[in-house]
């Protein structure tokens, strides 16, 4: 699932290709779940014609600002993807080895193309209808951006600041990574990974975390997206010692990390990899 540094990456992608640049063509697919009711006429309606100028987000929401309101709002869910058509692209676990465009080129799964003044595309696609897109004022008015806790990557609060927050919750610490309240931009890998790293069990009670453990999580959440940030989201260059790493692959992915034994088990109602003899 596109978790914060994917919806980071495809956001600079955006800007880069659209922000200063009016966009002069919409091809907008009807689709009643992924639109939630609004006719593609809505949205083609809002976005011709119209300058980008600029591209936000928080957590795993991203919006593309306009000259004049409404600005278009969006969520890749569990596999969509934007990507600048013409140029490499990098590609989720989800989208496997699978052409991304047809026969005749076009992309699949197509739910969103834009085209700028100066010919260049940009495209969303999402093949398991799970992404949304909708319209909106601005984020300060949007219900879904005000409900979302501190963005992970921009605001991510200090150590101190954090165990209070922690020492309230009995739920466990894999379960309130997951909270878009609380850790907005946090999805399974980047939970499994952090506390992999902070080397924290992820069924532990959120409440039973030393100071130490605090510190060691708040590192982890600060160094795991920024470096996935840094290389754009490929997860071909994330480090040997991420859990990332060997968590994929064939039915289960890999059995063990550094001669440890990898678990995957239901935690928090997901599937959660982790290392027991490393984790505590």
């Amino acid at each position: 699932m596109p978790e914060l540094p994917e919806v980071e990456t495809v956001c600079r992608l955006m800007s880069r290709v659209l922000k200063g640049k009016k966009i002069t063509g919409v091809k907008v697919a009807p689709d009643e779940i992924v639109l939630g009711g609004i006719p593609p006429e809505a949205i083609e309606a809002a976005v011709l014609g119209r300058e980008v100028t600029g591209v936000g987000r928080k957590g795993k929401y991203w919006w593309i600002e306009l000259d004049s309101t409404p600005w278009l709002f969006g969520h890749l869910g569990m596999s969509g993807w934007i990507r600048h058509l013409g140029a490499d692209t990098i590609r989720l676990h989800s989208h496997g080895t699978a052409p991304l465009d047809d026969s005749t080129g076009e992309p699949k799964f197509l739910k969103l193309l834009f085209t700028a003044e100066d010919g260049e595309k940009v495209a969303f696609t999402d093949g398991r209808r799970l992404g949304r897109l909708w319209l909106g004022n601005s984020p300060a008015e949007d219900s879904r951006i005000q409900k979302l806790g501190f963005d992970v990557y921009r605001e991510l609060p200090s150590a101190e600041a954090l165990e209070p927050i922690l020492a309230k919750r009995k739920v466990s610490i894999k379960g309130v990574l997951l909270d878009q309240s609380v850790f907005a931009g946090v999805g399974n890998w980047i939970a499994d990974e952090v506390l992999f790293q902070a080397r924290i069990a992820p069924a532990r009670g959120a409440n039973t975390l030393s100071h130490e453990e605090v510190q060691k999580l708040h590192d982890a959440i600060r160094d795991v997206v920024a470096l996935a940030v840094e290389v754009g989201a490929d997860h071909t260059c994330y480090p040997e010692d991420w859990l990332f790493v060997h968590r994929w692959g064939g039915s289960k992915g890999s059995s063990k990390i550094m001669g440890h034994d990898i678990v995957r088990e239901e935690i928090a109602t997901r599937t959660t990899a982790w290392v027991p003899s490393l984790q505590k």
